[in-house]
């Protein structure tokens, strides 16, 4: 039974029609729960604000902390909050779910690479969640006065950045969501990786923030990789120069991580007990 998440099948002209319909099925999922999508803007909407007062009130009595100026934090701050959806993990509750449901056996007889089909969905849905951020963005335009980049070629390297950091986090979730075959519930591990990644990741306080001894760690997780890096480069926080480092950074944790993640996958579901069906 196994045999067949182990062996990845090659992507082919018929298959590749099932990658375009896993990546059709965010967008209507979008579609159909709109109740949790207003629930999310509301509070996406209140997180920003709060965000953005808080900062406010920790510069009053200092010009700079750690370098960077209020504008920048700001502006820093702002595009963390517009851009989240890059740092959200999604692999650890759906394989959790997937088990108590007893699906897993129904994955198996896709015609689909299992990981890519994976990759593919979860591309597309944290496409779907940056759409649903519009109106963050215009709040943090037109109300709070961020300015965005206007140098193109800021653009491309975040664009760039965004797309190995993302791939680079897909795969240490991957790795992650295996842990979920050896556990019965995976609600409070994926209750800890996502409080984790947020501080890790730079969506509280940009990194270099953070003390010395502590910073050069933090920095050099899959978590950073996939939000701060990127965001650092958009709002300046990290200078157009520092860009082709940071990207080959991001590459050799992604040329490292993704064998990996399928060696972890093809050990770990050999464990798989099925909890429904």
């Amino acid at each position: 039974m196994n045999s067949a998440l182990v062996s990845p099948r090659r992507p082919s002209a018929v298959n590749m029609l099932g990658y375009t319909a896993l990546a059709g099925m965010e967008t209507k999922t979008f579609l159909v729960y709109h109740w949790s999508v207003v629930v999310d803007l509301i509070k996406n909407l209140i997180a920003t604000i709060v965000f953005v007062y808080f900062w406010r009130a920790l510069y009053a009595q200092t010009p700079a902390i750690a370098g960077l100026s209020l504008d920048a934090t700001l502006a820093y701050v702002l595009l963390a909050r517009i851009f989240q959806p890059l740092g959200s993990f999604m692999l650890v509750s759906e394989f959790g779910h997937q088990m108590r449901q007893g699906a897993l056996a129904h994955i198996q007889l896709r015609p689909l690479d299992i990981q890519l089909a994976y990759y593919v969905q979860n591309l597309a849905s944290v496409v779907v969640a940056l759409g649903r951020q519009l109106p963050v963005a215009l709040v943090a335009l037109l109300v709070f006065r961020l300015r965005l980049p206007t140098n193109p070629a800021v653009w491309g390297v975040f664009i760039l950045s965004a797309l190995l950091g993302r791939s680079v986090l897909f795969c240490f979730d991957y790795i992650l969501g295996c842990v979920a075959f050896y556990t019965t519930s995976a609600w409070g591990l994926g209750f800890a990786i996502f409080g984790l990644s947020l501080f890790v990741g730079g969506g509280l306080v940009p990194l270099v923030m953070l003390p010395d001894w502590l910073r050069p760690i933090v920095l050099n997780t899959p978590f950073a990789q996939a939000f701060y890096v990127p965001i650092s480069l958009l709002s300046g926080v990290a200078p157009l120069s520092q860009a082709p480092r940071l990207l080959l950074i991001q590459f050799l944790w992604l040329l490292g991580l993704a064998p990996l993640s399928r060696l972890v996958f093809a050990v770990a579901i050999r464990r798989v007990t099925v909890q429904g069906g």
